[in-house]
Order: structure tokens, then C-alpha cells, then sequence
């Protein structure tokens, strides 16, 4: 076996970046290059800024995205501190006075990587991926109309972030659990420039949810012991509880349905006198009325 093929065979444990443009699937051909443009000044200059050497990051173009992965010598900690920081700054600066603003879902994982002629693979690069694509990332992304969302896994969690250090703080992440095509995962998640995001209650039991504090217990955990009633008290104090489910949210291409989520297991079950509506995500800015009116007992039209 010749040295590049042993190479080839031997895996390099990296760290593994997944970077996801918003809605792509909902650009023009035509605005296309310009979104793809702005990604690459974005990561590229954030790169630089933070002193990562150009041979130290292997890159693939995804069309509506990055795969990249970056050697060992750079310190994780400074990808996950200043690396994130200027992503951001330079992202925000894209995006003053756009229309349409271009957003990120950015996925890290550190773990074995092989290298081949065509590219990069591995179960590092399959979970980097998964996160950044999470219907979690996307929504989050949505709902709180930020530019930038950035989803680590457990494990780099654990070994990296919990740790601290420059630009990094663990209380700015809160946990959500995913079900992935290759099984169930805890990722975390972080808004960079904001506090840790809230993120509505799974009806995935005791490990759906949590912050940075450890403390991962949901509502569904005491509901599970009290039957449906007990099911839906949870969900009235907490809103919809949502399962979300990568299955069912498509192969995460750029026109699989953005913003997709699950919508919890099928033996969810609501008994409702008069009108359900659910609402998810929403901001009021003034006075709202949902429901009926008082005394309003005929049926609705329309």
C-alpha cells in the first residue's frame, strides 16, 4: 500500500463544520451566486480573522452550503470561540440593508474523518450534517429571526464547551433531544450575540429538553405517569409539545421544505370542546383575541 492510499485508509480526527444557508431552496437562480458569494466572504474572512491557516481547513461546496473539516493543530476552542465570533460579525455585516438577509445553521462534531480524492466521510461528518440541517436549527433559526444558529453535539459539548473558555460560554447553550435517521442525539444549541435560546418541550420524556445548568427534565416527564390528562396539562402549560423528528423532515436537501418539524408521536391525542388552534413561535405586538366571543354559541363559518 502505497503512502497515499494508507492515508486514504487512516482516519484523522477533526473537527467537522456543516454550514447551511436559510430557504435556499427559495432563491432565484438568478440571486443564487450572490448568496453563495456572500457565504464564502463570510466564512473566508472569518477563517483569517481567526488566524486559521488556509492548508488547516479542507473544503467541499455544497451548493447551498459548506462541509469542511480542520486539522487537529487549530485548537477546537478557537473555532467554537473566535472562529464563531467573527461568522457572525461578518455575516451581520453581509446582511445590513438587505432584503432578505442571508442565514446560517451551523453544525459541529469532533470525531474520526477519512480523506479521499473526492472528499471527506465518516460518522463525524454524517452527524455535523444531521445537526446542522435539525428541524430544531431550522426553526430556532425562524422563530427568532436571527442570522446565525450554531449546533454542537454532546460530546463536543461536554469535552469542549462545559470547559469554557475565550468567547465561549456554556450558559449560552441550552439542549434539545433529536431524532436522527441513525438514532436519537443530544445537540446543543446557541445563538451567538443572545442569551440561551428557549426551546418548546419534546415529547421525547426527561432528556427532550434542558440548559447549560444539566438540567434536562421536561413537563412530559410527570405526564407520562398521569395518562392522557396528565399529557395535556403539560402541553397547556407549555404550549404544543413537539417532537422534533428529522425523519420526517426529508433528506435535508435545499428544497425539502425549510422550517419542516415533526409533529410528535401519533399516540398525541387531544379531547376539545369547541375550537383547537395551535400557535407556535408568533409575536404580538399589540392586543390579540383568539376564540370565540363570549356567548357565542352558533357555529362558525368561514
Amino acid at each position: 500500500m502505497d503512502d497515499d492510499a494508507r492515508d486514504a485508509a487512516e482516519a484523522r480526527y477533526e473537527l467537522v463544520i456543516s454550514v447551511d444557508a436559510r430557504r435556499s431552496g427559495e432563491y432565484e437562480d438568478a440571486d443564487k451566486p450572490s448568496m453563495r458569494a456572500q457565504l464564502y466572504r463570510v466564512l473566508e474572512a472569518a477563517f483569517r480573522q481567526a488566524k486559521v491557516a488556509r492548508d488547516a481547513v479542507h473544503l467541499e461546496d455544497r451548493g447551498d452550503g459548506v462541509l469542511a473539516s480542520v486539522a487537529s493543530r487549530v485548537p477546537v476552542t478557537r473555532l467554537l470561540g473566535l472562529w464563531m465570533v467573527e461568522v457572525h460579525e461578518h455575516l451581520r455585516h453581509e446582511n445590513r440593508g438587505l432584503s432578505r438577509p442571508l442565514g446560517l445553521r451551523v453544525g459541529l462534531h469532533v470525531g474520526p474523518v477519512r480523506h479521499d480524492e473526492r472528499g471527506i466521510s465518516g460518522r463525524a461528518v454524517d452527524l455535523a450534517c444531521r445537526l446542522a440541517d435539525s428541524p430544531v436549527a431550522r426553526a430556532l433559526l425562524d422563530a427568532e429571526r436571527a442570522d446565525l444558529v450554531l449546533v454542537v453535539s454532546d460530546a463536543l459539548y461536554e469535552d469542549v464547551v462545559r470547559g469554557g473558555g475565550k468567547y465561549i460560554d456554556a450558559a449560552h447553550y441550552t439542549a434539545a433531544r433529536l431524532r436522527l435517521k441513525e438514532g436519537e442525539a443530544t445537540a446543543w444549541f446557541r445563538l451567538p450575540g443572545r442569551p440561551a435560546p428557549h426551546i418548546p418541550a419534546t415529547a421525547e420524556g426527561p432528556s427532550a429538553g434542558g440548559d447549560a445548568s444539566g438540567s434536562r427534565t421536561g413537563p412530559t416527564e410527570a405526564a407520562e405517569a398521569e395518562g392522557p390528562a396528565g399529557a395535556q396539562s403539560a402541553a397547556d402549560a407549555t404550549g404544543r409539545e413537539h417532537a422534533y423528528d428529522d425523519r420526517k423532515a426529508g433528506d435535508g436537501g435545499a428544497d425539502d421544505g425549510e422550517g419542516a418539524y415533526g409533529t410528535g408521536p401519533s399516540d398525541v391525542r387531544y379531547t376539545v370542546h369547541g375550537d383547537l388552534s395551535h400557535h407556535w413561535g408568533n409575536q404580538y405586538h399589540q392586543g390579540v383575541h383568539i376564540g370565540r366571543n363570549a356567548g357565542d354559541t352558533g357555529p362558525r363559518r368561514g
